[in-house]
């Protein structure tokens, strides 16, 4: 909700209570001596809840910019009284220089007494189509309740209450007031709102039912009258319609009551001025159910203090690392916390990402980024190729991955392995590994693979590979992609050939069987040689001569 009960009540009843009660700063409502629970945002059972900044008079203390004061040079200017059905003036002076005789701006947003009225002032007669501005800026997102001036003078004949949502760099309307509605600003009088314009600003002459020369009010309700206000959780329109970071006012015409034809028309003009005892701006600190307070930044800028894993100034968005779901405004029944991905601890960015949202039932759409300790996976859940998983830790563990030996434990040998004489074994591979035509026409395949990963199988070895280029294949038909490459377990043993997950190669061997369909078979004789990029091009030269019948030369 936007409002509280004392809210509606101060609203609907003409303001008298909020111009009253609402002084401004923070904390000064009339539930102030209620026991707050520790922290407003979440409950007893730390579970979190919907949380809003105390409502208060924005405008109090602030700096008002306004268009024109009197004083300088000093001026006359008479008031007005009635007795009867007659007017009485007494002058005066307004002297900028002179503090018992000025009338500055800061009067508009000063504590206000109303036994000791204290009034800012403009020049006297700046008469339509000239105006008088107020601009004040609230420092931050606010969500505007109500905006009221109380006035020492009569109350203007037309006028407009702005607001902008980007720091003055745009302003919108809010509230138009005249008694010539369609003259002065082509509005119709009092028109209905409905919800297809509950954005929109209206015109009303509500302001002169009042008699002009008593001062009076006028106050503006942000939600009066819109058809959504009941639902304001629900209104993402009226979320906006009611947001503001600065607020303008402009007179736009003086109501004289015809004083301007007297004879004595300087004496006319002295009387008739904007003078405004107070200005108020009731409303909460914009921080989208996600904060209790506004606090100052090590930069002096008022900024929600943010809860639920959101950030922002206005707690607008999730903070770093809680991209498990979309951000949200919090509501009466739902406080939509931020949620943490969900990455095993092995990794410290994540990526939100709606298909995976939607896929999950909306339940989870995080996707975690640059996986650590050879993880891999969108929850960082598996081991990377050439790493397998240690059961004896939890997958949360720092070292729960772990690679893959090149060679299988001496354990795992048989005790003819472990006593084979590997040098004599090896003997026929030995030599210089240089590639050349003759022995590329030796071999019935030739490609370059990327080992990926190791495991046994039997009295084999079975490397999952990737196929990255085919120069020659034989009987068996190689395609690019992963496959399998097997090798015997006493050839791995004894290195020959040599071989590491990780790294490229280039693979040179005859066609065998295997135990599996799915794959090539290398061997003591085969060349297995780490892969250099300059040789792609001597490989291709080696298929062209293919081609044309020199392996049959060779």
């Amino acid at each position: 909700m936007l409002w509280s009960f004392w809210e509606f009540v101060c609203v609907f009843a003409g303001f008298g209570c909020l111009a009253e009660g609402v002084r401004g700063g923070y904390g000064m409502s009339m539930f102030a001596a209620q026991q707050t629970p520790p922290d407003p945002c979440y409950d007893e059972n730390s579970s979190p809840r919907r949380c809003i900044p105390d409502f208060v008079n924005s405008a109090f203390g602030k700096e008002v910019k306004v268009s024109s004061s009197c004083g300088n040079p000093p001026s006359r200017y008479c008031v007005v009284t009635e007795k009867g059905d007659e007017r009485f003036r007494s002058c005066h002076i307004c002297d900028a220089m002179d503090p018992k005789k000025a009338h500055p701006p800061a009067y508009l947003t000063d504590l206000n007494n109303p036994h000791n009225l204290t009034c800012w002032q403009s020049e006297n007669y700046i008469q339509y189509p000239q105006n008088v501005t107020l601009t004040l800026s609230l420092g931050k997102k606010f969500e505007v309740t109500y905006v009221s001036l109380q006035f020492c003078s009569p109350r203007p004949e037309s006028m407009v209450i702005y607001k902008s949502m980007d720091y003055g760099k745009s302003w919108v309307p809010f509230q138009f007031y005249s008694t010539q509605c369609r003259k002065m600003y082509n509005k119709p009088n009092k028109a209905v709102i409905t919800k297809q314009n509950e954005q929109e600003a209206i015109c009303t002459d509500s302001h002169t039912d009042m008699h002009p020369f008593t001062g009076g009010l006028i106050a503006f309700s942000t939600l009066d009258g819109r058809p959504s206000a009941h639902d304001f959780d629900n209104s993402p329109v009226l979320q906006d319609w009611v947001t503001a970071t600065d607020i303008k006012v402009a007179f736009s015409r003086l109501h004289t009551l015809g004083d301007e034809n007297e004879d004595d028309s300087e004496l006319a003009r002295e009387s008739y001025y904007y003078a405004v005892s107070d200005l108020q701006v009731g409303g909460r600190c914009k921080c989208n159910g996600h904060a209790s307070r506004c606090i100052k930044d090590r930069d002096g800028n008022l900024v929600c203090d943010c809860k639920h894993n959101t950030a922002g100034p206005e707690c607008d968005r999730c903070k770093p690392f809680h991209y498990d779901r979309p951000w949200q405004r919090a509501t009466a029944r739902e406080s939509n916390e931020c949620v943490a991905c969900n990455c095993n601890l092995h990794a410290r960015r994540c990526r939100f990402n709606m298909e995976l949202f939607k896929l999950s039932g909306r339940k989870s759409g995080g996707v975690c980024l640059n996986c650590r300790h050879n993880t891999a996976g969108r929850h960082c859940h598996y081991c990377k190729e050439g790493y397998y998983r240690d059961m004896t830790k939890p997958i949360t563990h720092r070292k729960a991955c772990k690679e893959i030996p090149v060679v299988p434990p001496t354990t795992a040998a048989s005790s003819t392995e472990e006593s084979a004489d590997c040098d004599s074994y090896c003997k026929a591979s030995k030599g210089k590994l240089k590639i050349n035509m003759k022995k590329y026409c030796k071999k019935d395949y030739a490609v370059q693979a990327h080992i990926l990963k190791a495991e046994k199988a039997g009295e084999w070895w079975k490397f999952t590979v990737n196929i990255i280029s085919v120069y020659k294949q034989g009987v068996k038909r190689i395609r690019r992609g992963d496959q399998f490459l097997w090798v015997r377990s006493k050839d791995v043993a004894c290195k020959c050939p040599k071989i590491k997950t990780g790294k490229k190669y280039l693979l040179l061997g005859n066609d065998e069987d295997s135990p599996d369909q799915n794959g090539v078979v290398a061997n003591k004789t085969s060349l297995v040689i780490q892969w250099r990029d300059t040789w792609a091009r001597r490989l291709r030269k080696f298929q062209q001569r293919e081609k044309k019948g020199k392996c049959k030369k060779a």
